[in-house]
């Protein structure tokens, strides 16, 4: 799909609210507010998180260095703190690479973001922010009209982490919202893996539909259920397609 084409499908209501949330590490921050250090690992963050560097690609620190006219020292920072954040690995005599995926890690993060996202929705159900039923209708009708595209797998995993985080702002807990941010950050690679087939992209359209309808009617539980039947379905397809990318051992 050309960039254009694209960018058509995405000129919608939902347009209204995504502008908020910035995809980025420290996106409850000023940009002209961050050390080097952070600016850096905002923009190497920006590369992970979109795919340009691939998990387990060694990171320089030297052609860092000279791209962005710094020593290695913030470098070295810039990479402590991705790795603090689950996106870089440090290794002993090894220098840094691309955090590989991981099944075991996914398993991790995904069931503190759906406990997590689980006080979220109960928040949200008790208060009914005035402006959360109209940004999820646009948000569903956002993720059904990319759904079917083979090339937006990687829009429609932005739009799921852009309504996971308006979701989050509007419990007014910023506390809840930065954990959330965090988490969502770091399962955003796994979850265009699970979202990649045109068939789990309807899926979780589908969910995310019925999740909106059952917010509408008031039923809480039946909207809990749905959010984490949304995220295991899409964890457990991750899952298997990185059993089936795993190198086998020889017998």
């Amino acid at each position: 799909m050309h960039p254009k084409d694209l960018a058509a499908l995405q000129d919608d209501l939902f347009s209204t609210w995504e502008g908020a949330v910035a995809f980025r590490l420290f996106a409850d921050q000023d940009i002209p507010t961050l050390t080097v250090p952070e600016q850096i690992a905002a923009r190497l963050g920006d590369r992970i998180l979109g795919g340009q560097m691939a998990p387990g690609e060694r990171i320089g620190e030297q052609e860092l260095a000279d791209e962005f006219s710094v020593s290695r020292g913030p470098i070295r920072e810039a990479l402590r703190i991705l790795e603090r954040e689950g996106l870089v690995t440090i290794l002993a005599r090894r220098g840094a690479i691309v955090t590989e995926l991981s099944a075991t890690e996914l398993s991790e993060l995904l069931d503190i973001r759906a406990g997590l996202f689980e006080v979220v929705v109960r928040k949200l159900a008790a208060s009914q922010h005035p402006e959360l039923l109209p940004m999820l209708r646009a948000g569903v009708a956002r993720l059904q009209t990319l759904a079917p595209h083979p090339e937006a797998g990687d829009a429609y995993a932005e739009t799921t982490y852009r309504l996971l985080i308006l979701c989050a702002r509007m419990t007014g807990n910023r506390r809840l919202q930065r954990m959330l941010t965090a988490l969502s950050l770091q399962t955003l690679r796994y979850s265009k893996l699970g979202l990649a087939s045109i068939e789990r992209r309807q899926r979780s359209a589908v969910l995310w539909a019925q999740a909106t309808e059952a917010l509408e009617t008031g039923d809480v539980e039946r909207l809990v259920s749905l959010t984490r039947q949304r995220i295991d379905e899409s964890a457990a397809e991750a899952v298997r397609l990185l059993a089936a990318s795993a190198p086998r051992s020889r017998p």
